[in-house]
């Protein structure tokens, strides 16, 4: 049996070397990060590492910045009783503490009149598509951005921005929030102290040396060019499906998008049948957000993109990175489009 190939980097990504290295070397950190003796030092030097590892690999130079257990509680951090807009293509996790009062084009960009009052997503998570982010937002999102596209927090002029550890090669359970000087949060969390009393509870030492390990190593890929390779074979990948699959349309296709994510609807063939038969034949893709309980659904983003709802509900997300192959990008376009000419025919 022939190994998987996994295609579905907006989902999670795969751990990084040097992520792996920093959080072995956490985890024999005996003290705890609040502690006053040496082995507290020890551990507390490790944290203030990552947080700026973290500062360096998104431009954050004045800012603040507060380890989370992920964007999602990063996001309640920013957003909780501020009443903030957003547009209905945003992440489940901006909202559930916004109204979607935001305009979205049928390209996906969002129209956002009093940036202080919204919070914008730098990139799309299922489309990819990026955002031209106006001036002093009150957060941005920039979970699936990082690590991906260049995004330097002090030149955004936001007040808040969303990280997430494992949407660039860091380990699942860590986040942060990025905090401009003299932007303070309510805490939710209220205990011991920790994070400047911003989060309480004790850091996750080894998730956080790792989010911070995998954030410099981020930074380095893009300075390298490492992202251009990737949005050259994505562009690869599309040329071979657009080849056979005149009706699928590609969504973002021609707009700025981030260089590693194919959003594809093939009208009445229904997402779910093909991420199923998709996984079956050994490659992993998704339809929409990950962060749905296993259901697939139809797309919201799409319909408020001014899709109908059989197409909405026809979407996959492709989603690649630095260590997928062309080889097999082209085999998944062999397999997908097997499958198309399967679904044309019992159309027919």
């Amino acid at each position: 049996m022939r190994d998987r190939v996994y295609l579905d980097w907006n989902a999670t990504t795969p751990l990084r070397p040097e992520a792996r290295v920093a959080m072995n070397a956490a985890m024999d950190a005996v003290g705890n990060p609040s502690s006053v003796h040496a082995e507290g030092r020890a551990a507390r030097a490790i944290v203030e590492r990552a947080r700026a590892q973290l500062a360096d690999a998104f431009g954050a130079g004045r800012a603040e910045i507060v380890f989370t257990s992920g964007a999602t509680e990063a996001a309640a951090l920013a957003l909780a009783g501020r009443g903030l807009a957003a547009a209905p293509v945003e992440h489940d996790c901006v909202a559930a503490w916004t109204t979607p009062d935001l305009a979205v084009g049928a390209d996906g960009r969002i129209t956002a009149p009093d940036p202080g009052r919204c919070a914008v997503q730098a990139a799309n998570s299922e489309t990819g598509i990026l955002q031209d982010l106006p001036s002093g937002l009150a957060v941005v999102d920039a979970a699936q951005v990082g690590g991906k596209s260049p995004f330097v927090f002090d030149a955004t002029g936001a007040r808040a921005a969303l990280l997430s550890g494992h949407k660039l090669g860091g380990p699942k359970g860590v986040g942060a929030l990025i905090l401009a000087p003299g932007a303070e949060p309510t805490a939710l969390l209220r205990g011991g102290g920790q994070e400047s009393g911003r989060r309480a509870g004790t850091e996750n030492l080894v998730g956080i040396a790792g989010f911070g390990a995998a954030a410099a190593a981020a930074a380095r890929d893009l300075d390298a060019g490492v992202w251009e390779r990737v949005a050259q074979l994505r562009n690869i990948l599309e040329c071979a499906l657009e080849a056979v699959a005149k009706e699928t349309i590609f969504i973002g296709n021609g707009a700025s998008r981030l260089p590693n994510t194919i959003c594809l609807a093939t009208p009445g063939w229904k997402a779910e049948s093909q991420v199923m038969q998709m996984d079956l034949a050994g490659y992993a893709v998704s339809a929409g957000s990950a962060c749905s309980s296993g259901k697939v659904r139809a797309s919201r983003v799409l319909q408020a993109m001014g899709h109908d709802a059989t197409t909405a509900g026809s979407a996959i997300r492709v989603s690649i990175g630095p260590a997928t192959s062309e080889a097999e990008i082209l085999s998944f376009a062999d397999a997908w489009t097997g499958q198309y000419r399967r679904f044309r025919a019992k159309a027919a």
